[in-house]
């Protein structure tokens, strides 16, 4: 079997890329979803010095596009990439949520497996901000479970909130002591966004006028300015509504390795479904489908958890960054909360640095665009291109991305290795 290796990769800049007139409510698009698209993938292939004319196949991953940016059929539009060499291409959009990047490069990832194409381009793109508060709420939710949890009023932050309460129960947490790791999460992923040029809160943004840098000034923050969303997750707790894109160019591993450097090879990968209704699960203190998710992936990558030098881990909620740690083994179950309390996992961590991208709550998280950039800019770390922070005791080998769809029902866990 042939495997996959990435040669490539690109992230636009993440933001609210609309200008809105408080008086009128008119909005006007600074970078509309085609717009983020041809960035994405033209920089993509430049940066894997690839033409379309070498690309077999198309995928692009992208969660409500329809209703974001009314435009369904969207994976037809990446032809305009490079319209001589990508016409008549076969072209692919996936969903799965918040996981529709990462499914988009498993796609890729089997196609090149099957022998069916030796070069893949896949996309990640989600135009969010075109839409009000409501508006988002509402497209956001058609990814619950809808009878019982989107047409019930149940919103994403309320569902991530019931695994933040069954965590509480289950390890004796007061909710004093619950606020503060969770305040030690949003720390964490703010210092990391101030150095990504390319996060949505990044260095003069909402975060760093404010001094979000240490959990007690989270945690020191007047009521309107951190007010509950669903307790017990406040707003600093919740990721944001972004537009952006990311591109990754894949080969066939041996095609990779006979053009040399700027290799990293796609080592082992899983994606584990859990059941869509929180109502028919159980152990809502921990993410029983993405344990087994890491599972599978570190026996195909041959890998334990102490191998893993960089992840980014899919912190649409502080508590889910919390369960994702614990998940990929990094924190010994219950204990993940008190390691970031601690200073774990930041760039001078010798063991593992976790986000510094400034993950979903600085970078931003344009829900399509999520799982591609997560692989986009683990592979500009691997490669010694890194964008933002770096790490400063480890020289990075191995790196996992863990990426969620919905309240934690597709799980997709992927190791990537530096090619020897």
């Amino acid at each position: 079997m042939s495997r996959a290796s990435i040669v490539g990769a690109y992230n636009t800049k993440f933001g609210n890329h609309v200008k809105k007139d408080k008086e009128t409510g008119q909005v006007s698009d600074l970078a509309s979803l085609y717009d983020l698209m041809l960035e994405a993938g033209r920089g993509g292939l430049a940066d894997a010095g690839v033409s379309g004319a070498q690309v077999g196949g198309v995928w692009v991953g992208s969660c409500a596009p329809g209703i974001f940016a009314n435009q369904e059929h969207l994976a037809a539009f990446a032809t305009e990439i490079d319209p001589e060499g990508l016409r008549f291409k076969s072209m692919t959009r996936c969903e799965d949520a918040c996981a529709s990047g990462s499914v988009a490069l498993y796609d890729a990832v089997y196609a090149i497996e099957a022998g069916r194409v030796d070069v893949a381009l896949v996309l990640g793109v989600e135009k969010m901000n075109l839409l009000d508060t409501k508006g988002v709420t509402h497209a956001l939710a058609t990814c619950s479970y809808w009878p019982e949890e989107g047409a019930q009023g149940m919103t994403f932050p309320a569902l991530f909130a019931e695994y933040a309460k069954g965590y509480a129960a289950r390890y004796g947490l007061s909710p004093e002591d619950l606020a503060r790791m969770l305040a030690s999460v949003s720390a964490l992923g703010y210092r990391n966004g101030l150095d990504n040029p390319l996060a949505h809160f990044g260095k003069g943004g909402p975060s760093d006028k404010l001094g979000l840098v240490t959990a007690e000034a989270i945690l020191g923050l007047p009521a309107e300015k951190n007010p509950m969303i669903a307790e017990p997750l406040r707003l600093h707790d919740c990721s944001l509504v972004t537009d952006g894109a990311a591109a990754l160019v894949l080969m066939r591993s041996d095609l990779a390795k006979a053009r040399g450097k700027r290799v990293v090879d796609i080592a082992g990968l899983a994606q584990v479904n859990e059941r869509l209704a929180i109502s028919k699960r159980v152990n809502m203190h921990e993410l029983l489908a993405g344990k087994e998710a890491v599972r599978r992936a570190f026996a195909e990558a041959e890998i334990e958890a102490a191998h893993v030098d960089l992840a980014e881990v899919h912190d649409c909620f502080t508590i889910n960054q919390v369960l994702s740690t614990e998940a990929l083994g990094l924190s010994k179950d219950g204990r993940a909360g008190y390691d970031y309390q601690e200073g774990r996992f930041g760039r001078d961590d010798h063991a593992v640095c976790v986000n510094l991208s400034g993950g979903l709550k600085a970078k931003g998280h344009p829900v399509g665009a999520t799982g591609v950039s997560m692989h986009a800019l683990l592979y500009k770390q691997l490669v010694g291109e890194a964008v933002g922070a770096v790490p400063s005791k480890v020289k990075p080998e191995v790196a996992v991305a863990f990426n969620v769809g919905g309240s934690a029902v597709t799980n997709c866990v992927t190791v990537l290795r530096r090619s020897r």
